[in-house]
């Protein structure tokens, strides 16, 4: 059987869209691959040069001696580089780039070898700052799978064997030992204790588990072993269905155009054709390579990743960590805004603000009871019936048996009475037996067929969240806003109410969620806000994911974005240091090209010979670079509501 968890090295196509175009066709040729990263193009550029100029001015060597740097340069940095633009033109990948290489090509025909070597330099200067802004340390998969064990403990009588995960069969005895992850989906059979599901379930709560409790594959052991039965193949594990959802997910996410290419899809024709026609006129090569010099497009290459890279900056100083630079280019263009629900638009720590009593019960009484069961559960609802029972001051009653199957609520015997907790959707049929229904989060308690207690709970909205949604349309032009939940609906409909959220979709898997995200993302550009792994392909179907804390490392990687503090007034201020971002780098783009299009224009009618036309477009850059970089000024206020 092939492993459920399949080697993802190297299998991550989709994400690695936030690498630049020229990285990713370089390490797509593999271990055959013996061209050197742009950054030691870059060094051998400089070094190439200096040497260059050293030779030929300062210490007046023969040509061939000063033009031997300028050879190695173009040999060691210029092959290599046309080699990945040729690639790319294959690929019918036409970027801005395109005239670098063009420009190189026509500098080694006419013999204008140091020309060449700058424009190397300008082209691999440029990739290098790309790379630099987008270099990532790991993948989503890789951290998905390197959670997940390959191996479990096998019980067969009193012998305990490891075997592989692809040789348990359903209805095996496997034990979990103390602070491992549990390899499969399953039931306790022997003893007590508690596992961390938080990354699975996206809620911060040990579970305790007694024998009936259901464990699921990915959640890690508490200080007790564990001896559990299968119920699902590992390949049909909760935690391998995830990873299968994110790897569709990032095979399926389309590459986000960048605005370097979006801008150099009109200029590099445009420049093409100036140069052809100089060249035609005149009948003067040399005005062909000069026209291209000058209209090297370094503003797009080298100005909008320093924007990037000072954009990054000023986010990482605000307790935003961005993991896929595109996000500051996509962020503010996005028009319709999914949030999941709790931990997100909610503090994620439900409170049990009432209890209704049956006649003939107390308060204390049936908390008692629910507080005793919910010990073992995993419903978020527990943590908050036990809070409550505990600030009371009640003590606990012995549990001989339990259950919570999906779909059946909590099952038990305490102090020898049959006790079931359950939500009201599951007893249509009771309907006229059970109390009023109320808005929120409710669960009702039944003793033998007796509904004794309604327990009514909320889940505070973070103070932040109706002022957030309330702004994102006359400040950001967000046209829609919606809620996306695993939660039950009456818990999702109520919250949105209180947030002025009108569109919820609830009681959706993740296989759900990346459905809903991906046909919203096809009508428009689509943000996601969420924590979890439940989350995370969800984050990976949007044009921008966004996930609230580093706690969970699946996540982090799945989002585009971080933020280290949990409030919605990081993600206005990420929105807001994107628009300022792109308004900079658009302003460096588009008036760098402006300045290049008059020193086209002079090289075209014989003012500009292609060195001094190299110099003019070297001060253009710096021009370019320099607005750029006032991205790193900090700003007082990045937030609007």
């Amino acid at each position: 059987m092939a492993s459920p968890f399949p080697d993802l090295k190297g299998a991550n196509p989709a994400k690695r869209q936030s690498l630049s175009k020229s990285d990713r066709k370089r390490r797509s040729w593999g271990v055959f691959d013996l061209r050197p990263p742009a950054r030691a193009i870059t060094i051998l550029a400089v070094a190439g040069i200096a040497a260059h100029i050293l030779f030929r001015y300062f210490l007046g060597t023969q040509r061939l001696t000063y033009l031997l740097p300028l050879y190695a340069v173009l040999v060691g940095g210029g092959i290599p580089l046309l080699v990945t633009l040729l690639r790319k033109a294959v690929a019918r990948e036409f970027g801005s780039d395109l005239l670098a290489g063009i420009s190189i090509v026509t500098a080694v025909v006419q013999s204008e070898y140091l020309v060449g070597s700058i424009v190397v330099l300008m082209l691999s200067g440029g990739t290098a700052l790309e790379q630099f802004a987008t270099r990532r340390a790991t993948s989503v998969l890789d951290a998905l799978a390197k959670r997940m064990p390959r191996t479990a403990r096998r019980k067969i009588g009193e012998n305990i064997s490891e075997v592989s995960l692809e040789a348990v069969a359903v209805g095996d005895l496997l034990v979990v030992f103390p602070h491992e992850i549990c390899p499969i989906d399953g039931a306790v059979v022997d003893g007590h204790g508690k596992m961390d599901e938080a990354y699975l379930t996206g809620e911060p709560f040990e579970i305790s588990k007694t024998p009936g409790s259901q464990v699921l594959s990915g959640a890690i052991n508490g200080d007790s072993a564990l001896t559990i039965r299968a119920e699902k193949l590992a390949v049909d594990s909760r935690y391998a269905r995830i990873m299968r959802v994110m790897q569709e997910t990032e095979q399926r996410r389309p590459r986000l155009r960048r605005m370097g290419d979006r801008l150099g899809a009109w200029y590099t024709p445009m420049a093409l054709l100036l140069a052809i026609a100089a060249w035609a006129i005149s009948h003067q090569a040399h005005r062909f390579l000069a026209v291209l010099v000058v209209a090297t497009p370094c503003p797009l290459l080298i100005a909008i990743p320093v924007a990037v890279v000072g954009a990054i900056s000023l986010c990482a100083r605000r307790g935003i960590i961005i993991k896929n630079p595109s996000v500051l280019e996509e962020i503010d263009q996005c028009q319709t805004l999914i949030f999941d629900k709790t931990g997100t638009l909610t503090y994620g720590r439900p409170k049990l603000s009432s209890i209704a009593c049956a006649p003939g019960y107390s308060e204390n009484e049936v908390l008692r009871l629910a507080a005793s069961l919910e010990v073992y559960s995993k419903h978020p609802l527990s943590s908050a019936i036990l809070e409550a029972a505990r600030t009371a001051g009640l003590a606990f009653e012995p549990v001989s048996e339990m259950s919570e199957r999906p779909g059946e609520g909590l099952r038990g015997i305490v102090g020898g009475r049959e006790i079931w907790i359950t939500g009201r959707s599951k007893l249509a049929d009771r309907e006229s037996a059970l109390p009023a229904a109320t808005t929120g989060l409710e669960c009702l308690l039944f003793l033998g067929d007796s509904c004794a207690a309604a327990f009514h709970f909320h889940d505070a909205p973070r103070k932040d969240s109706r002022g957030f949604v309330a702004h994102l349309k006359p400040r950001h032009a967000v046209s829609k806003v919606m809620l996306v939940s695993g939660d039950r609906a009456s818990e999702a409909t109520y919250l949105a109410g209180l947030v002025g959220i009108t569109e919820v979709h609830a009681s959706k898997t993740p296989e759900e969620k990346v459905a809903i995200v991906r046909a919203e993302t096809g009508r428009k550009k689509t943000l996601f806000v969420g924590d979890g792994i439940n989350d995370a392909p969800a984050m990976q179907a949007a044009t921008v994911g966004v996930a609230f804390g580093v706690s969970n490392d699946v996540t982090s990687e799945a989002a585009d974005a971080v933020l280290l503090e949990a409030s919605l007034g990081k993600v206005d201020e990420l929105m807001h240091i994107g628009r300022r971002m792109r308004n900079i780098a658009l302003q460096s783009a588009i008036g760098g090209m402006a300045l290049s299009l008059l020193g086209m224009l002079a090289a075209a009618l014989g003012y500009l010979p292609p060195i001094e036309g190299a110099i003019a477009q070297e001060v253009i850059d710096l021009l370019a670079v320099l607005n750029a970089i006032r991205i790193v000024i900090p700003l007082e206020v990045l937030t609007d509501f």
